[in-house]
């Protein structure tokens, strides 16, 4: 059985917005290409093109239809992937030690070379973040993209989990929960986020943002501003010369207001 450490250096993990999230799988699909491009054994697909296609992902989405006790129904989207908790129960129920949780920053991985696929830790892990990859055999779950994240070879701005990168709606977002200044932090103060599932005492590390009442967003944002203000006021570039090159064909206006 592996031990939890006592405290760690770091604890790093993701925020995720459940009110900007829109479903679009975006995180699935860049969760599933660079970790099987780049981490141990591919995630791999059984069947992928056939009647029953199965496969192995460390990142999924699901959506449910939400009753509000006033108001319409509202879909909401659900990310849900590993939640690196500090009280990690796949760790501790692991017999041979394959699963443990690091000491630097708190990610918790599997060594898959000690994994004998028992799969206990997905039993012990009351939010089934875990999957058994058919084709080797082993755990596979969500590594914060720990390849990612201390590559000096990528450009910074790289250097997040690939779900974060590639959200084209902002609704995640990677840091270190140690820190009460960082980007995560101040987000879960500041949002209410909240831990998934507290009754299980696990003490996740992500947390997650509730959506927000729509009939309090008004002081919030302008749904309508970036459709009130041009973003130029007189187009240059090639859009500039297309411009001018429409303005000369027959029925323009502007050549019309000439003749």
């Amino acid at each position: 059985m592996t031990s939890l450490p006592t405290s760690t250096e770091k604890k790093l993990g993701l925020v995720i917005d459940l009110d900007t999230c829109v479903g679009c799988h975006a995180c699935v699909i860049s969760c599933k290409g660079w970790n099987t491009e780049n981490y141990g054994a591919p995630l791999s697909d059984q069947d992928a093109y056939g009647a029953d296609p199965t496969g192995t992902f460390l990142n999924r989405v699901h959506s449910y239809e939400v009753q509000p006790e006033t108001g319409t129904a509202q879909l909401i989207h659900f990310p849900k992937s590993c939640l690196h908790c500090t009280d990690a129960p796949c760790v501790t129920v692991c017999p041979t030690g394959a699963s443990y949780k690091r000491v630097e920053d708190g990610i918790v991985l599997v060594n898959e070379s000690d994994c004998i696929g028992c799969g206990l830790c997905a039993w012990a892990c009351p939010y089934g973040a875990r999957e058994l990859d058919a084709a080797e055999g082993v755990m596979k779950k969500c590594t914060l993209c720990v390849d990612r994240i201390y590559n000096e070879n990528l450009p910074e701005a790289d250097r997040v989990p690939a779900c974060v990168r590639t959200c084209p709606a902002g609704a995640r977002h990677f840091g270190d929960f140690a820190d009460p200044d960082s980007n995560v932090s101040r987000l879960t103060v500041e949002r209410g986020g909240i831990d998934l599932m507290p009754e299980q005492g696990t003490k996740p590390v992500n947390k997650y943002l509730p959506p927000r009442p729509k009939d309090q967003l008004e002081d919030q944002i302008d749904i309508l501003a970036p459709l009130l203000a041009p973003v130029a006021e007189e187009a240059t570039g090639f859009l500039g010369w297309l411009d001018k090159a429409l303005d000369r064909l027959p029925g323009s206006s502007q050549k019309d207001e000439t003749r």
